[in-house]
């Protein structure tokens, strides 16, 4: 018999009455009735009351220590009786504790209400953060998805595989993890910002299905939907396979998972396909927000001809809103603090009167045929409110901000509603203002819709690679691969890779495309988003078991820390002093 438990605390109930049951937890709660001590011990499973008819055996106990604890369950008195928690109505009335290990009596913060804390000091002590239920709850629920998202897929017959974790530097879009080699002087092994090329490796081997939730590992800034260092996605791919063949499966391990594991609507199947240039231009963003029915109107043409200087030669967008005209002066004026705040130096607006003629601060600039194309061109109607974003280079991009802000500002985002959408033909490659040369858009690996052709007129190539987005995040990207020797020197040539250079990067792959690689597609689900959006929290951390913090600091373990100088010998570096 298990010398420190005959039963889980958090599990007891009312079938234990009379019984003498030994539990192990900790002290959660320590609380003091009117001479009687109280005090709530807590385990995996969740928290138990105990009570002693001699308060002196809780002498010196400490909250967050370990003990073991022996007693008789029973029904507790009518009046404590706790309806919150499953173990509410019954307590253990103590014959024996024992301390197992003491807390000491200052803690860095209260367990029970850990969240409210500074979160640099809750990662410092993640390992007591993890004892509030709420943050435990996070973790558990991670391990319940992921267990789902398995079972789904082996039902669908893929093969989970594991690829390496050190493997050789690979130019994904973001800056590698680099390990030096000790026993091969001057080479460095890489961390995987993905399995990419690992998984069309697998293709070509032979395998049909490969799935895995693979650790992906990118030296990227932290967002409040995106980590430092590591990420999870489940990475799969398939062979002889197709776009809309991929695009099946994401479809049903989105609407399986978000069905299995939220109370929220979500949206029915098949999910809406919206080509990146149409995301843009109704949108202003290739991360649609569908949950926002506000639409942006391209009124470019309109203004074509225009005499108001800021409307001339210029990309000008609209956005019109039913039956607001009516909102005070305060209400629009904070809507031009938030254009400030995004860096437009104003918003442009008016409001349409009954008689369908327009008030507002840019209404005295425009010419009668303006007007009535605007009417027609924005469907407007009495009471609605037109509202004008111009720039040269970012008119869509600050389009979309203001679509969203009007869309909070106005409630009309329905909370209670996961929207998925599928966003695809991305172009294979745009424009580089820094560097002056072409680069991939959204993945090195894609087919390009053409092949070969188009390939000399780079601006109009389009990618078969998509998208899932739900709720305004992107939840997983993929494409169908290029599989073309000949087709995949041309597209890395566009962007500046000799033969030989795309050799020396992806040699591995290189060399077995020229042994009857199958045309392959896949796709990665973000992990991580997935839970953040079904928990519905604002901090992707809150998702992980152990995270950096935004700095990309494990202020737990104190990493990044210095190594010895013998560690540094071995790996044959040599600290450059900073300045």
């Amino acid at each position: 018999m298990n010398k420190y438990r005959s039963h889980y605390g958090g599990k007891l109930s009312k079938k234990e009455l009379e019984k003498t049951v030994k539990i192990a937890g900790w002290v959660e709660n320590i609380r003091d009735h009117g001479g009687v001590i109280f005090l709530d011990i807590r385990d995996y499973y969740g928290n138990v009351q105990i009570v002693s008819n001699d308060n002196s055996i809780f002498d010196g106990i400490t909250k967050e220590s370990s003990v073991n604890v022996t007693g008789m369950v029973r029904l507790r008195d009518k009046d404590d009786i706790n309806p919150k928690i499953p173990t509410g109505e019954i307590e253990i009335l103590v014959s024996e504790i024992e301390v197992l290990a003491k807390a000491p009596n200052m803690l860095p913060f209260e367990v029970i209400t850990s969240k409210k804390s500074n979160e640099e000091t809750r990662l410092k002590y993640r390992y007591l953060d993890l004892r509030n239920q709420q943050v435990k709850k996070n973790v558990v629920f991670r391990g319940q998805v992921i267990k789902f998202i398995r079972e789904l897929m082996e039902k669908e017959d893929f093969l989970e595989i594991q690829t390496p974790i050190l493997t050789a530097s690979s130019p994904e879009g973001a800056r590698d993890f680099i390990i030096p080699a000790r026993r091969h002087h001057g080479l460095f092994y890489c961390l995987p910002q993905a399995p990419q090329q690992f998984k069309q490796l697998l293709m070509v081997a032979g395998f049909d299905k490969y799935f895995q939730i693979a650790p992906c590992f990118r030296d990227e800034d932290a967002r409040s939907d995106r980590i430092y260092g590591e990420f999870y996605q489940l990475d799969l791919e398939m062979a002889f396979a197709e776009e809309e063949d991929v695009l099946k499966v994401g479809e049903k391990v989105f609407y399986e998972v978000f069905k299995k594991f939220s109370d929220k609507k979500v949206d029915k199947l098949p999910f809406p396909r919206i080509s990146y240039q149409e995301a843009m231009q109704k949108y202003g963003t290739d991360k649609p927000d569908l949950r926002n029915p506000l639409e942006i109107i391209d009124l470019t043409e309109v203004f074509s001809e225009t005499e108001f200087k800021p409307f001339r030669k210029i990309s000008v967008q609209g956005i019109a809103v039913s039956n607001i005209a009516d909102k005070p002066n305060s209400w629009f004026n904070e809507l031009v603090a938030y254009a400030n705040h995004i860096g437009m130096p104003g918003i442009g607006y008016f409001k349409v009167n009954e008689d369908m003629s327009f008030a507002g601060p840019i209404d005295k600039f425009l010419n009668e045929t303006e007007k009535k194309d605007l009417i027609k061109v924005a469907n407007l109607k009495a009471n609605d409110v037109l509202f004008f974003i111009a720039d040269r280079k970012d008119a869509l991009k600050l389009s979309g901000m203001i679509r969203m802000e009007l869309g909070r500002k106005l409630n009309l985002i329905d909370e209670d509603r996961f929207a998925f959408c599928i966003v695809n033909d991305f172009p294979m490659f745009e424009w580089d203002e820094e560097t002056e040369k072409y680069d991939f858009t959204h993945n090195p690996f894609g087919m390009p819709k053409k092949g070969l052709d188009g390939l000399d007129n780079p601006e109009t190539v389009l990618a078969y690679q998509y998208d899932f987005v739900c709720n305004g995040l992107e939840l997983a990207s993929g494409g169908v691969r290029n599989h073309d020797l000949d087709i995949m020197q041309k597209v890395f040539a566009v962007v500046g890779y000799s033969e030989e250079e795309l050799k020396t990067r992806f040699g591995g792959l290189y060399e077995a495309f020229k042994y009857g690689p199958p045309p392959h597609a896949g796709m990665a689900p973000g992990i991580d988003r997935i839970i953040m959006l079904l928990l519905d929290e604002n901090n992707i951390r809150e998702t992980i078991a152990f995270p950096m913090n935004a700095n990309g600091q494990d202020l737990m373990m104190k990493a990044p820390s210095k190594v010895t100088e013998q560690q540094l010998r071995e790996a044959h570096i040599k600290i450059r002093e900073q300045g």
